[in-house]
């Protein structure tokens, strides 16, 4: 289908709280480059609603915004891009907003335009247009707002729209309710907080997570979303969402939700993350157990079961297979390697890394498949301290879960690629899982369990190395690099098993110890 070239919206008869938190909207949507318009008649709002939107960039509810009337420009920083607010109404040539610096300003920023009738010709002609006016019933005290989206601005403007309406249909229509945006995550999803003035404690998150276009195929004509099984919609977060709160666990309620748009109104649970607890004198074993406590809940719930979206829609978990893992552990050849030798591998050790983790990749597929969250730890658990048990334990960024073994969350647990977990406590809560897991299990095997759950550890921090490697190499984000001693150091813990002890040979051949010790300098 083809991108529609304009789109508009309007909001009828809002009074000024409701200007104000549109506002608040649009600043959350807005990113570098952005040009809106506003137009109106004198006395119409437009200062008003771009002070508004001026303070919601800068996240600053007091900030002075004077009327750039006479100097024609007043400009403001914000944490990720500038600002120009423009008021043409004393430009006395279209030339002068040259002069002005207009394009230097929107490269890294966002202009807004009072009366932009001035300059239509100096205005890029992919812009949002917003249009005051008085109601046509005379109400002086509200204000009609027209919305229109031009060129790539009109897809835009249609999820603006969409945005607007889930806030208002989840029941955050009030006057004193507030959005604020948050600071990112490093991926395709973003988040504001809406808040009440009336009740500043309690406070909903707004998700914004458009559908993603596919990456370059990387594997048998796949993109490698989809050869890693890795959602691409709002559908699976909000599936897994009902079914682990459906099971007595800690996942966030929804409260609405646009499947198409992809927008999600959902319970906030809060800013204490495990680091954040560990950090203010919560005790790492508390957490980790009722971390574990809730892996050992999730074990009675079927995974194999078609999951509600909640729009009519079903869901079915995906199943781990073997590309998933293969593509993964090759992020060591294909990263990794050159980063410490100099030169990618040959076809001749490729061919030798794949053939010794094959009977690795089939013992881990023979096992019987249960839940598999996936990235079940310390930055995505929030410690819930008003809750029991397991509750305690609040769990979020579970949308690429897969059917799989149990044991993999549990090695995600206890080899924390974000903080160290002593392998004196690995050791404790593996006990621990394991003790409780066959008291309600007869056909518990331990031994087995353990096997997997080192062949597990293996693959997934084979496959962290090489991810906070390309993450240094190929995104600039050298930091990462930091983390790899602790990484290396669970790996080794794995490579013990006896089941991997030809891993471990290649390890060493590959990446002796002093290769480890002396880390990466990128």
């Amino acid at each position: 289908m083809d991108a529609p070239t304009t789109h508009s919206f309007g909001l009828a008869k809002i009074n000024q709280a409701q200007l104000e938190r549109f506002a608040q909207e649009l600043a959350f949507a807005l990113r570098p480059g952005d040009v809106v318009s506003l137009t109106g008649d004198l006395g119409a709002g437009k200062t008003t609603f771009a002070r508004a939107l001026i303070r919601a960039l800068t996240k600053d509810p007091e900030h002075e915004v004077p009327s750039p009337t006479f100097t024609l420009v007043q400009t403001y920083e914000s944490e990720h891009l500038g600002l120009a607010h423009f008021d043409l109404y004393r430009l006395s040539a279209p030339e002068e907003l040259d002069e002005l610096g207009f394009e230097h300003l929107i490269e890294a920023g966002v202009a807004i335009v009072e009366w932009p009738q001035r300059a239509l010709e100096r205005l890029p002609a992919e812009r949002l247009e917003v249009s005051l006016s008085e109601p046509s019933d005379g109400d002086a005290a509200t204000r009609d707002i027209l919305v229109s989206g031009r060129g790539a601005w009109a897809r835009r403007a249609q999820r603006l729209h969409a945005m607007h309406q889930v806030i208002g249909n989840a029941g955050f229509d009030g006057d004193d309710v507030r959005l604020y945006a948050l600071a990112g995550d490093a991926s395709s999803r973003r988040y504001g907080r809406l808040v009440s003035h009336a009740e500043p404690s309690c406070s909903f998150l707004l998700m914004d997570w458009p559908r993603q276009p596919d990456g370059p195929p990387v594997r048998d004509g796949l993109p490698y979303s989809q050869v890693a099984k890795l959602a691409e919609d709002v559908r699976p977060f909000l599936a897994i969402a009902h079914a682990l709160r459906d099971s007595g666990l800690s996942a966030p309620s929804i409260f609405n939700a646009d499947t198409q748009q992809g927008f999600i109104v959902l319970e906030d649970l809060g800013a204490l993350g495990y680091a954040e607890a560990l950090a203010a004198g919560t005790k790492q074993y508390e957490l980790w157990r009722d971390a574990v406590d809730a892996l050992l809940a999730l074990r009675r719930v079927p995974a194999d079961q078609p999951l509600p979206v909640g729009n009519g829609e079903q869901f079915q978990l995906p199943r781990l297979g073997r590309a998933i893992l293969e593509i993964e552990t090759d992020l060591v050849p294909d990263w990794l390697w050159e980063a410490v030798h100099g030169t990618p591998p040959t076809g001749n050790e490729r061919q030798r890394y794949h053939s010794i983790w094959a009977p690795t990749f089939e013992r881990i597929l023979a096992e019987p498949t249960g839940w598999m969250l996936r990235d079940f730890h310390s930055p995505n658990l929030l410690f819930l301290a008003e809750r029991e048990g397991a509750q305690r334990a609040g769990i979020i960024d579970f949308q690429d879960a897969l059917q799989g073994p149990a044991a993999y969350d549990l090695v995600s647990l206890l080899q924390d690629a974000r903080l160290d977990v002593a392998a004196e406590l690995e050791s404790e809560l593996l006990a621990y899982y394991c003790k409780r897991a066959a008291a309600a299990d007869a056909s518990f095997d331990e031994a087995r369990f353990r096997s997997i759950y080192a062949a597990l550890g293996a693959q997934r921090n084979t496959k962290i190395l090489g991810i906070f490697t390309r993450l240094a190499r190929r995104d600039g984000k050298p930091r990462y690099l930091a983390h790899l001693p602790r990484i290396w150091g669970y790996l080794e813990r794995n490579l013990a098993h006896p089941e991997l002890s030809t891993l471990a040979e290649w390890y060493e051949d590959a990446f002796p110890r002093r290769v480890r010790q002396r880390g990466l300098a990128l």
